[in-house]
């Protein structure tokens, strides 16, 4: 992996939010990459429960004052970026205050879905690609990790496809059981078509569930990675019967040669 570039996404990364499976396992395959002489980038939404100071984030002006467009909204981009302590991994935070200020990730003090997490799923992606973009940062592979991340594979095929940073990137997805009661704004899929992403292509969010998020993902990555022992079989068989390269799951003590062989054997192949 040497010299390798890659790109982590994810809506949990340890230290900054509490540590779940996805949370340490974001962390932890970035920094074996960067470890093994590769470099990292890594994104997360700036929920507004993350401590700023504690973690020293500050605000990178030369990144931030785009908008993004919306559902024919124009909505702020604010990019701030701090460093892992110990690690010189750099984390790029994609903010606004509409979608992230609120004191909580993805539901309300009821346990509710907020009624924008497919707005900010799509603010997510996109702040994501437009920041990369600024950094004139062509990235090797772009490991997303989650639900909240599963439209960036459809963004860069379809609405960036002639983005010639990304042409030969690699999209892994990885898959966890990190699964929510109810479902999304049923209009994500017609939010998603305003940016000329043919519906015919979203078929698979035409009810938000859980799954079918990560289907939508599957369908647009290059590779799948199964992060939870409990994944559903039939979410597996789907990637499978679509001809894309599967790792199975391992034990997290056990995931770094796996990884690292994928990623080499199979994805950079």
């Amino acid at each position: 992996m040497k010299d390798k570039r890659v790109l982590c996404v994810s809506s949990e990364v340890v230290p900054y939010l509490p540590e779940t499976e996805m949370a340490k396992l974001s962390f932890d395959s970035a920094r074996m990459v960067h470890s093994k002489g590769g470099q990292t980038r890594i994104f997360m939404p700036r929920f507004g429960l993350i401590n700023e100071r504690r973690h020293q984030l500050h605000e990178v002006i030369r990144l931030s004052g785009m908008n993004m467009i919306i559902n024919d909204m124009d909505m702020p981009l604010i990019i701030k970026v701090a460093s892992i302590p110990k690690e010189r991994m750099q984390v790029y935070f994609i903010d606004n205050d509409e979608y992230f200020k609120r004191k909580a990730t993805f539901t309300d003090d009821k346990g509710n879905l907020f009624d924008d997490n497919d707005e900010r799923m799509i603010f997510f992606a996109k702040g994501i690609v437009e920041t990369v973009k600024k950094l004139n940062w062509a990235p090797d592979i772009i490991h997303v990790h989650g639900w909240m991340a599963s439209l960036l594979p459809i963004y860069l095929k379809e609405y960036y496809k002639d983005d010639a940073l990304f042409m030969n990137s690699k999209i892994v997805t990885s898959l966890y059981n990190n699964n929510f009661e109810g479902t999304l704004n049923q209009e994500l899929i017609n939010k998603v078509s305003f940016d000329n992403i043919e519906e015919a292509k979203l078929s698979s969010i035409k009810e938000p569930i859980h799954a079918n998020l990560l289907k939508i993902a599957i369908e647009n990555s290059d590779a799948i990675i199964v992060a939870s022992e409990d994944i559903s079989e039939d979410l597996i068989d789907y990637a499978k019967s679509l001809d894309k390269p599967v790792l199975d799951f391992c034990q997290i003590d056990e995931f770094q040669e796996a990884y690292l062989n994928f990623y080499e054997t199979e994805v950079l192949k």
